[in-house]
């Protein structure tokens, strides 16, 4: 380096980047920064249980999908115990990426198309050609020598895979606590208490932070301002119609008429909060809650789970319920929404749905549409809120005001440590999840015993 080359000098590290966030409000540069993105993709997401994908997805031994958690490139495949795993989808000897479609079938083995090293679907080196010319090279003793490298920690959660990039670090159990009864609740609507995925899912690139998109799962007060232009042109041309009161309304009306609900509605519908920056919106009702019943599907939950528990599952219908750092899902609908970060300001959004399995093939018909309705590239909805994302994202350049208020319904001394059930409007949860950002932005300190394997 030349003498008078100043040495690159972050602007954050991991020590100073959470004085970004403050009880009320947070810098705009947690949106903005590329090295606080930096340090997110390092920590943040090594240091959370992360959404991969569901066991559906790989039904056969050898089935492979390929997808990332924060920057780092993974695969999850089906081994020959026909177990998950997930792996870094790198060949540990010149790093060359080993499968580069979404998703397909590799047999009994990976092999790199770089130099031919093989791998067993656990990962384990199978063979390498001209093996002689490493002998007494030691490679047998180097990373390298092992084969493909593990995440730290895999979940395999009632069909859905979770992992932890980190070889150490909080559990599964721990890390997510109370917030799995929603994901139990999406399951238990299922006859037989298992999910299948329908299809691969919507994308759709947004250009904004991927923390925007999340935050906004839980912002119940834009849905009847954003969303006017779309769903409330939708309501007053369907009234204008006149519909007849005894005729069944469109299933489409049905998704997209609550999102016109008046303050009142969302502000008696309840947010609820758990530790680690999870929480849900919907506690008390949702705009999920008066969907029209499905001829028969009542009486096979009866005949699966007794009267008393099929009402208490169909009876919860929670709206949208945030995992941190950053999924949402819709137990009452069987969708999941992974944002996924590619850079500050660039997010690419994913939307499944998921089949009920032996249920009516009509609840995943209304699950589809909604998905189209709401999520699609060419949704009515969605295109609302990628709009006020942008221009957010965009906004946040301005220099007048450096900070991001989150103080509705704030007070003193929040204890997110524990759940908690408040107004529908506030933004508890915002903070919430930006409490836990704070907490797994930081080093983790290592267990006292080492944890078994999740």
């Amino acid at each position: 380096m030349p003498a008078d080359t100043p040495a690159y000098t972050p602007a954050y590290t991991i020590d100073t980047v959470t004085d970004l966030v403050q009880p009320h409000q947070v810098h705009r540069d947690v949106y903005t920064d590329p090295e606080v993105y930096r340090l997110e993709m390092k920590h943040l997401f090594a240091n959370t249980w992360v959404f991969v994908g569901h066991d559906s997805q790989t039904p056969n031994k050898g089935d492979y999908y390929t997808t990332q958690i924060g920057d780092q490139p993974i695969i999850q495949v089906r081994h020959s115990d026909n177990e998950i795993y997930v792996l870094y989808n790198r060949c540990p000897h010149k790093g060359t990426k080993i499968a580069i479609d979404r998703e397909g079938n590799t047999g009994k083995f990976f092999r790199c198309p770089y130099h031919a090293w093989s791998f067993k679907t656990d990962g384990c080196k199978l063979a390498i050609p001209l093996k002689k010319g490493y002998e007494g090279t030691g490679l047998e003793e180097t990373v390298s020598g092992q084969g493909m490298k593990s995440v730290g920690a895999v979940k395999n959660y009632r069909g859905f895979i979770f992992a932890r990039l980190a070889e150490d670090g909080i559990g599964f159990e721990e890390f997510f606590g109370d917030s799995l009864s929603s994901l139990d609740n999406m399951v238990d609507r299922s006859p037989a208490g298992r999910l299948e995925v329908a299809g691969p899912p919507l994308r759709y690139m947004h250009k904004c932070n991927w923390k925007m998109l999340v935050e906004n799962q839980t912002d119940t007060c834009h849905p009847m301002v954003a969303h006017e232009s779309s769903a409330g042109t939708a309501v007053k041309i369907f009234e204008d119609m006149d519909w007849p009161a005894d005729k069944p309304k469109p299933m489409a009306m049905e998704i997209i008429a609550p999102f016109m609900s008046p303050y009142e509605f969302f502000e008696n519908m309840g947010i609820r909060t758990w530790p680690n920056g999870h929480g849900h919106t919907g506690v008390h009702h949702s705009i999920h809650s008066d969907y029209s019943a499905i001829p028969g599907y009542f009486e096979q939950m009866v005949d699966a789970y007794g009267e008393e528990k099929a009402k208490q599952i169909l009876g919860e219908n929670r709206h949208n319920t945030v995992y941190f750092p950053n999924i949402m899902i819709k137990g009452p609908i069987q969708q999941l929404r992974n944002f996924i970060p590619l850079g500050p300001d660039k997010t690419l959004v994913e939307s499944y749905i998921y089949r009920l399995v032996d249920a009516p093939d009509q609840l995943l018909a209304r699950t589809a549409m909604y998905n189209r309705l709401i999520n699609a590239p060419t949704s009515m909805v969605g295109h609302d809120d990628l709009e006020m994302y942008e221009r957010a994202q965009e906004g946040l350049a301005a220099d007048g005001i450096e900070w991001v208020n989150i103080q509705r319904l704030y007070e003193d001394g929040e204890d997110f440590d524990h759940e908690a059930v408040e107004n529908g409007t506030t933004e508890r949860q915002m903070r919430n999840q930006f409490h836990a950002w704070v907490k797994f932005m930081a080093p983790q300190p290592a267990p006292a015993q080492a944890e078994a394997a999740e």
